[in-house]
């Protein structure tokens, strides 16, 4: 069984009923594997949550590389941009998606769980300004975008598609000062 499955499966669960509902029984039964198959590659419930908030973190890292990659070398303030860019496309894509992350990092209670989580924060938000035009309109412009995501996890449905258009365009304005 492939860690991927074990996660996706583990995933869904959370997503779909909630902190409570995930259990090891629960992940194994919705991947359709015996829970010793589960322990072989999770032997604890923590071990799961590490391994799920890993893959989110690896999934934002991948999307923001992916932005700055299309810009091309040299783009001014390319990371924020890339960021910006990143969050809106969890924001209005798949809403499973964004609720799966919502979850994830729900579920990421306890420190040891949580520091991977908050090193990427620190990383993401304390970038080295050397290529922002304006380091100060970076900062805000990236916490505006941890801001939505934020309230967005809560209200979901908050703001419809044209309205995160217009927001995701402004965002990326305050950079142009």
């Amino acid at each position: 069984m492939k860690r991927d499955v074990l996660l996706d499966a583990a995933e869904a669960v959370l997503s779909e009923q909630g902190t409570q509902a995930l259990t090891l029984n629960a992940v194994a039964e919705r991947a359709g594997v015996s829970k010793g198959g589960l322990l072989y590659h999770f032997p604890t419930k923590e071990s799961l949550v590490r391994a799920m908030v890993a893959r989110t973190i690896d999934e934002f890292d991948d999307l923001i590389a992916s932005y700055i990659d299309s810009y091309g070398d040299g783009a001014p303030d390319a990371y924020t941009r890339a960021y910006v860019e990143a969050t809106f496309e969890i924001l209005t894509g798949d809403a499973r998606t964004h609720r799966r992350w919502s979850a994830i990092t729900a579920a990421a209670t306890g420190p040891e769980q949580a520091e991977p989580l908050n090193e990427a924060m620190r990383r993401w938000h304390t970038r080295d300004p050397a290529g922002d035009s304006d380091p100060s309109a970076a900062t805000v412009v990236r916490l505006a975008a941890e801001g939505l995501w934020e309230v967005m996890g809560h209200a979901p449905g908050l703001y419809g598609e044209e309205q995160l258009e217009t927001l995701k365009q402004r965002l990326l304005a305050l950079l142009d000062r």
